[in-house]
């Protein structure tokens, strides 16, 4: 991914598994126009397998019954307000009146890119998350991008998964986008880093944003978080409990591509190119899925993120490749039914209207 960092962070700053990232054109830029108020994290059913699915919402509290450990169950808590734009379904809006020339500009004849699977060179494949309790010790990082970041201190464990890396490994160096997403589930927060490495005993990363999963909060508009258009990363990842557990994905779906404009709409707060050309999209585009699109097409365990994507759609979050789709990695993934996703091309999406775009 590339924030607004430095040239020599930004050319470090690349995804596993993607053959594609951001042109290296980022450089330190400010937008200063406030965004939208948009609402972040509410906890929601406990869902223990698909015949539940339906449940109805339970108090927050029952966050602490998610399991401890990596990748996991989160135990159908869903994660953010039932009002915000992750959760809204999208099927029903309006059809932006540049949907066209944004889907030319990212690439008509592009296929959807799965990011995510069992294993890619050696390490998981996708973004890793980690669910940790209360009592886990704090430590402090040290920020490159210190003024948009949340100062901490954050619970790293010792038993982790940090993105591009086997379990347990810890990386010396910023090779790619090396993520972390903790979880604390006694405490209702989501700690997110990227870039994160260790440099003898001293934690640095990129940046780090910590979201309140019971609240109501944004990003200050301006303001990156551990992804380029200052958005939580785990609300937006495809999961495996959800997938095929649950049998459905209730949220929209993170994705990337490789050429973004210089603004953004909520829910981003933070744009991350030096292009101007209105025929890109925004950091915090909503795509969706055609009507037209037929999930029984589709393998089975691929079905339920038809139908995501055709409801709740996917938001523009990062540069990286083009048409990726972000998830989480585990060994039960059908890695060949996954590939089923790459029949669908970007003109198969359409953009969902844009709310007030914010420029230079």
């Amino acid at each position: 991914m590339h924030k607004l960092f430095p040239a020599a962070l930004a050319a470090a700053a690349l995804s596993l598994g993607s053959c594609c990232h951001c042109p290296c054109d980022c450089k330190d830029q400010r937008a200063v126009a406030p965004a939208p108020a948009v609402p972040v994290f509410e906890a929601a059913p406990i869902l223990a397998h698909a015949s539940v699915a339906s449940a109805e919402p339970v108090v927050a509290s029952d966050a602490r019954k998610i399991p401890l450990g990596i990748n996991g169950s989160l135990a159908g808590v869903r994660l953010l307000a039932s009002s915000s734009a992750w959760n809204q379904p999208v099927d029903g809006k309006p059809l932006d009146p540049r949907s066209a020339e944004m889907i030319a500009g990212i690439g008509a004849d592009a296929p959807l890119h799965p990011d995510f699977g069992t294993e890619y060179h050696g390490s998981p494949w996708g973004i890793p998350y980690v669910v940790v309790a209360g009592d886990t010790p704090r430590t402090d990082v040290q920020f490159d991008y210190d003024d948009e970041s949340d100062k901490g201190p954050y619970p790293i464990p010792a038993d982790l998964q940090i993105e591009g890396s086997p379990r347990g490994k810890i990386p010396e160096g910023d090779d790619n986008d090396q993520h972390l997403l903790i979880v604390d589930r006694d405490h209702a927060k989501l700690y997110e880093l990227y870039l994160l490495h260790r440099n003898g005993t001293t934690w640095k990363a990129g940046s780090g944003a910590i979201w309140d999963l019971l609240g109501d909060t944004q990003r200050t508009a301006g303001w990156t978080s551990a992804d380029a258009g200052g958005l939580p990363i785990l609300p937006g990842l495809v999961r495996y409990d959800e997938v095929v557990t649950q049998g459905k994905i209730e949220h929209a779906l993170r994705f990337t591509t490789k050429n973004t404009r210089k603004a953004y709409t909520a829910p981003a707060t933070h744009w991350a190119s030096k292009k101007t050309d209105t025929n890109l999209p925004p950091m915090g585009a909503h795509l969706r899925l055609k009507a037209s699109v037929r999930p029984e097409d589709f393998p089975a365990q691929v079905r339920p993120i038809i139908v995501a994507l055709k409801k709740y759609g996917m938001i523009l979050a990062d540069n990286g490749g083009s048409l990726f789709l972000s998830g989480a990695p585990n060994p039960g993934w059908r890695d060949d039914d996954i590939e089923a996703l790459k029949k669908l091309h970007g003109r198969d999406f359409e953009v969902v209207q844009l709310g007030r775009v914010v420029t230079p």
